[in-house]
């Protein structure tokens, strides 16, 4: 599955890509994950919107990147998110993928830290984010934070 991938501004984001990114994110880790947070933090005007489209217009994938100082020293990706009418077609790693080059581009390339669930740490592993510090629970779910060195 191809998708098209834009990575924007608060400030550039369309009102349908904000309702877009907003609903996926409510529909996943909210409803899916049985998680009542506060997903509208006040970090979204700050970050970089990664949004995946297919070509009929859906939402497919999406992630949240921030500048080094927002969320963390390092650079950050967050929120993280398919779709789920569109997993098992790998998009979980295209989205990573694209998600550390966007960052490389808007910063450069430096570490990337995330707050990952548990029970993907082999994933982002595989993207060469390693453990560090102790696990912690967020929201009732498991967490790590995890680094990618700069590449």
């Amino acid at each position: 599955m191809t998708l098209t991938w834009t990575t924007k501004s608060f400030a550039d984001l369309t009102l349908t890509e904000l309702y877009d990114l907003l609903q996926l994110r409510s529909e996943v880790f909210v409803v899916e994950q049985t998680c009542a947070f506060q997903d509208i933090d006040g970090q979204d005007q700050a970050a970089w919107h990664l949004l995946g489209y297919t070509s009929a217009g859906e939402l497919a994938a999406y992630a949240r990147l921030f500048e080094p100082g927002i969320s963390y020293p390092e650079a950050s990706i967050g929120r993280v998110v398919v779709s789920p009418l569109f997993r098992r077609f790998g998009l979980g790693r295209e989205l990573l993928r694209q998600a550390i080059n966007a960052v490389n581009t808007l910063v450069g390339a430096q570490p990337i830290q995330i707050g990952a669930q548990l029970y993907l740490q082999a994933f982002y592993e595989s993207f060469g984010f390693r453990q560090v510090g102790e696990g912690y629970l967020e929201d009732g779910i498991p967490h790590i934070h995890m680094v990618r060195a700069g590449s």
